[in-house]
């Protein structure tokens, strides 16, 4: 018997992925914030940092989950979030007349708090719901947050009637409200604790990626080529969250089509021999998958965590970095910030969306197939050589750059759970990740003090506003050497990795 819980778990990931990259929204308020706070580029830098900072402390979200149930911990998530940006868009809307610059870093620590809560719960209920399946299903899910840029801006545009609307606030009032009732909305589904078994896990998850294939390509088609679009001006924002909201109706469908097989067809004693013998071989392959379960002292001491932990700080926290700073990127090249970043989030969603397949291949027990450490060092490939062409002042090598390092980005921090989980094992795998991705406020620091205080050095001291391509061309330059680096700790890792693989294959 087929139960549709699992599958609309799986729905409840999505949504809750596709409006959880909070974070990503910054560099559409960023201006207006600096502007209301009176700041300079670094003191705004530092407020990205304090927002990345709160990831130093996502490993509490797995400590939670060891003493209360997904949906208790999802509910803390979304409301640390609802304080967190609903203060800031009551500052920037005036409602509160004076926020001082250590309440506003204080108010975006606690905004990226949120962001590492709700990953973990969505994390660890793919795992629980589709256990031979998972890096699969999380790099399927988290490429929805990819596009979470994407999907406020598109939701400010339905909301206001207009492209680039001039009230940022609108971003604020979004991250801090909608995660809070997606969340409200797929509560009762995390309460059950069954798992998807038999042959509509392959079904199911093909239409899936075949819907979010769609999704992305429109999200793209409307950054990227809009005049094709001749429909009026809400629409086709609001047909991409109806894209979105439509993957509920695929629970509807494999249930549907299961109880039309199971009337026409007969199942033999053989038919459910080689299902049962399939479930096993799926179980037995996932045991062999599973090696050594890694402690977090264990992990602090291992030299193979400590070369991940530069690769991922090089490469996907690097490129976050760049989105953060997108923002001013765009105004110093006198392009549209929404614009810049819709390219970006759009993207970044095919990149995470990619990775599930190279996580596919490289679960399959075929030989001659790349592993995931093999994927993640030709991902820093094309991202160092990004940076280089950022050198270049011409508008086609910056939508050009910013949608490689979108893409790669993308991939690398969806294709970081997998690698988590294969090289450091799965019974701590919620705190080992979130240590993981502590690196994230650490390379924001260095990484953005870097661009801030170029840029503060560029620009007027009145106004504080820098314009040109010489704004961030030293930073740009600094970027690509740092993430050619990474690209070398990346192969250095996956020689390490492949070694040990092979011993214990031996």
């Amino acid at each position: 018997m087929m139960s549709i819980y699992p599958w609309l778990t799986l729905v409840a990931i999505i949504w809750l992925q596709a409006v959880n990259g909070t974070n990503t929204t910054f560099p559409a308020y960023s201006s207006a914030l600096k502007s209301r706070l009176g700041i300079s580029q670094l003191n705004l830098n530092n407020l990205a940092v304090a927002s990345d900072l709160g990831k130093v402390f996502g490993w509490c979200s797995g400590i939670a989950l060891n003493h209360l149930p997904l949906w208790l911990v999802l509910i803390v998530g979304v409301a640390i979030g609802a304080f967190g940006y609903g203060v800031q868009f009551l500052f920037l809307t005036t409602k509160i007349s004076t926020v001082e610059y250590w309440q506003a870093f204080l108010l975006c620590v606690i905004s990226g708090k949120s962001i590492c809560w709700i990953n973990t719960v969505c994390y660890v209920a793919a795992m629980q719901k589709f256990p031979n399946k998972h890096g699969i299903v999380i790099s399927l899910t988290t490429s929805y947050s990819g596009i979470s840029a994407k999907v406020y801006i598109a939701m400010a545009e339905v909301i206001l009637g207009k492209t680039n609307p001039n009230n940022k606030s609108i971003y604020l009032l979004q991250n801090s409200l909608v995660p809070l009732a997606v969340a409200i909305i797929v509560l009762p589904v995390l309460h059950d604790t069954k798992s998807v078994v038999g042959g509509e896990k392959k079904v199911g998850l093909s239409i899936m990626f075949f819907m979010a294939g769609l999704t992305g390509a429109y999200a793209i088609l409307t950054t990227t080529a809009p005049e094709f679009i001749t429909i009026k001006q809400r629409m086709p924002m609001a047909i991409l969250l109806g894209m979105i909201m439509s993957t509920c109706l695929v629970p509807l469908l494999l249930k549907a089509r299961f109880n039309i097989m199971s009337k026409n067809k007969v199942t033999t004693i053989h038919e459910v021999t080689k299902r049962t013998v399939e479930e096993a071989r799926e179980d037995e392959e996932m045991e062999e998958r599973k090696g050594r379960e890694y402690g977090v002292w264990d992990l602090v001491r291992s030299l193979d965590f400590w070369l991940y932990f530069g690769v991922y700080g090089c490469g996907g926290t690097l490129g976050l970095v760049y989105a953060n700073n997108l923002g001013q990127i765009a105004q110093s090249s006198g392009m549209s910030e929404a614009e810049l970043v819709s390219i970006s989030s759009s993207f970044g969603f095919f990149g995470k969306l990619g990775s599930a397949l190279l996580s596919a291949l490289a679960s399959s027990r075929q030989k001659h197939v790349v592993s995931n450490t093999a994927s993640l060092a030709m991902l820093m490939v094309p991202m160092a050589i990004s940076f280089f062409l950022l050198l270049i002042p011409s508008k086609i090598f910056l939508l050009a750059g910013t949608a490689i390092i979108g893409m790669s980005t993308g991939a690398i921090t969806s294709l970081a759970v997998s690698i988590t989980s294969e090289l450091f094992g799965f019974k701590h795998f919620a705190i080992n990740h979130n240590l993981l991705v502590a690196n994230i406020p650490i390379g924001s620091f260095l990484f953005g003090y870097i661009a801030a205080r170029i840029y503060d050095s560029k620009g007027g001291e009145v106004h504080r506003v820098c314009n040109g391509s010489s704004c961030f061309h030293q930073t740009f330059l600094i970027w690509g050497f740092i993430c050619a680096v990474g690209t070398v700790l990346s192969f250095v890792l996956y020689y390490r990795t492949s070694r040990s693989h092979k011993a214990l294959d031996s």
